[in-house]
């Protein structure tokens, strides 16, 4: 007996690794060599295809595809049709052989309904890529980007809450320096 559940309409392939208390709904594939973490959720139609590496606390909305190529970490969460890419250049007649640009999703990011994610691209850590966003470069720690193509237009606290009066979060408390790489909490 497994310890996470399937919805009889789902297929999961042969050679794939789900964590425990991770719930896969209706309509969805997962393929060969993909690896999920535990406590996920993955809406309806969500195909996670092969090799993919998704970590724990993730939450997969309705009709997402994730491609060969993108490895999400540990608590992202991706809004109903966002999109993955993970070939730049694509041409039906001349195939690349599962030589696709990686794409790094990483822990705490989330990402907007309808958004897109252009392959070879990091989205940072606590980032939140607004609906629609089409992200076509890295995105920092902590960045709010919306638009197309995304621009930066603030910062986010790993709360959620958008900062405001500084880099302090009225909610949390948390408190923030400002880094090449983003926001980088103080402690």
């Amino acid at each position: 007996m497994s310890n996470y559940f399937v919805h009889e309409s789902s297929y999961v392939d042969d050679n794939v690794e789900i964590g425990e208390n991770t719930k896969i709904w209706h309509f969805c594939h997962i393929q060969s060599g993909a690896k999920i973490g535990s406590n996920c959720s993955f809406g309806q139609n969500v195909n996670v295809s092969n090799n993919v590496k998704i970590g724990n606390g993730v939450k997969v909305q309705n009709n997402v595809s994730i491609y060969e190529g993108v490895e999400i970490e540990d608590y992202v969460f991706c809004g109903p049709s966002c999109v993955f890419t993970n070939d730049i250049n694509p041409r039906a007649k001349y195939p690349k052989g599962h030589k696709y640009l990686k794409t790094l999703v990483k822990k705490g990011a989330s990402i907007g309904a309808n958004a897109t994610i252009v392959c070879g691209h990091t989205v940072g850590k606590w980032a939140l890529i607004g609906s629609g966003a089409v992200v076509s470069k890295d995105v920092l720690d902590h960045a709010i980007m919306v638009g197309v193509p995304a621009k930066r237009i603030g910062w986010i606290c790993e709360c959620g809450e958008f900062l405001k009066n500084g880099l302090v979060c009225q909610k949390c408390g948390r408190k923030y320096t400002e880094k090449e790489t983003g926001l980088e909490e103080v402690r």
